[in-house]
C-alpha cells in the first residue's frame, strides 16, 4: 500500500507511551509488501480515555487494533466477545472488528514462546520464574503451561489489582494442564531466591525498566543472577534494560521483547487480514 485511499482500512495501537513503538513500521511494511490497502497508526491512550477511544474507533469502522500497557486488562470490559484464550487469561492485546462486533484475542503468549525458540531456548519440561501479574505475564504463563513448561513460579504484589486474577489463572493451569503454577509474594526474598535457583529462565513481565524510566530494575538482589540462568525481559525499549545488563554481567544469556513483539504482531496481522506477515523480511529490516 503506497497511498491512503477512501477504501483504506485502519489498524492501530492503543497504549501509553506508544511513541517508541516499532509496530507501525512492521505492519505498514507488511501491508506494503503484500499490496494491502491498510494503514497502522499509534494513539497515546491510557485507561482514563480508553472507553472513549474504543467507542470512537468502533464508530469509525476500524478493522482492528492492538493494546499495550496499561490497557490490556481494562479493554476486556469494552468488547463484545473474547476468544477462549483471552477469556482464560483475562487480558487482550488484539481486537478484530467483525461487522461492528469487537472480538478480543491474546497473541502475547504465542509471541513470547516463539521468541524464546528464536533465542535458542526450549522451555518445554523446564522450570521458569515470572515477575509480574499483568496482561503480558498472564498471557505468557498460560501459553507456557499449554506448551509443556514443567513449573512456573510467579511473583507479584498481593496489593496489585491483578493478583486475584493471576491466582485464578494459576488454579486454572493446575487444574487443566500438567504444569505446576505457584503464585508468590514478590516481597518474599527467600522464596524468590529458591525459585530462581531452580529455574532455567527468569522473566520480567512488568514495565519496570521501560522507557522513559530506564533506571528501574525488577530484581532487588542481583546476586540471584548466575551463569546458566537465562534472563528475559518483555521490554524492548530500551533494548537492554538494567536487568538484562546486570544479567549479562553475571554471565547469563539474555533476550529482550523485540521478537515477542514481532511474533505477536504477525498473529494479529493474520487475524486482521487473513494473510501471513512476511516475517523473514520484517525481522531482517526492523529487528536485526
Amino acid at each position: 500500500m503506497d497511498l491512503i485511499t477512501g477504501h483504506t482500512k485502519l489498524t492501530a495501537l492503543l497504549g501509553s507511551p506508544v511513541a517508541h513503538s516499532v509496530s507501525p513500521l512492521m505492519h505498514n511494511e507488511a501491508f506494503r509488501q503484500l499490496g494491502l490497502d491498510y494503514v497502522y497508526l499509534c494513539f497515546d491512550v491510557g485507561e482514563d480515555t480508553l472507553f472513549q477511544a474504543v467507542a470512537g474507533l468502533k464508530a469509525c469502522g476500524i478493522r482492528g487494533f492492538n493494546l499495550t500497557m496499561p490497557n490490556k486488562n481494562k479493554v476486556v470490559e469494552l468488547l463484545d466477545e473474547l476468544s477462549p484464550a483471552a477469556r482464560m487469561i483475562g487480558a487482550v492485546n488484539t481486537v478484530v472488528n467483525e461487522q461492528g462486533r469487537l472480538i478480543g484475542y491474546n497473541t502475547d503468549g504465542i509471541g513470547y514462546m516463539k521468541a524464546a525458540e528464536d533465542a535458542g531456548h526450549q522451555l518445554t519440561g523446564k522450570t521458569i520464574t515470572v515477575m509480574g501479574a499483568g496482561g503480558a505475564a498472564t498471557a505468557i504463563c498460560a501459553q507456557a503451561a499449554l506448551d509443556g513448561v514443567k513449573k512456573i513460579h510467579i511473583f507479584a504484589r498481593p496489593s496489585s489489582r491483578f493478583f486475584e486474577r493471576m491466582k485464578k489463572l494459576t488454579d486454572n493451569i493446575n487444574a487443566s494442564t500438567s504444569c505446576e503454577a505457584l503464585l508468590h509474594d514478590n516481597g518474599d526474598d527467600s522464596v524468590l531466591r529458591k525459585a530462581v535457583s531452580e529455574s532455567y529462565l527468569l522473566l520480567n513481565a512488568t514495565s519496570v525498566g521501560m522507557a522513559p524510566d530506564v533506571e528501574g530494575c525488577i530484581l532487588r538482589d542481583t546476586s540471584l543472577l548466575r551463569p546458566g540462568l537465562v534472563v528475559s525481559d518483555v521490554i524492548y525499549n530500551p533494548r537492554e534494560t538494567v536487568l538484562l545488563r546486570k544479567a549479562k554481567d553475571a554471565g547469563c544469556e539474555t533476550f529482550n521483547g523485540m521478537y515477542m513483539l514481532l511474533y505477536q504482531g504477525a498473529e494479529a496481522f493474520r487475524l486482521w487480514t487473513g494473510m501471513e506477515m512476511p516475517v523473514g523480511d520484517i525481522k531482517g529490516r526492523y529487528f536485526g
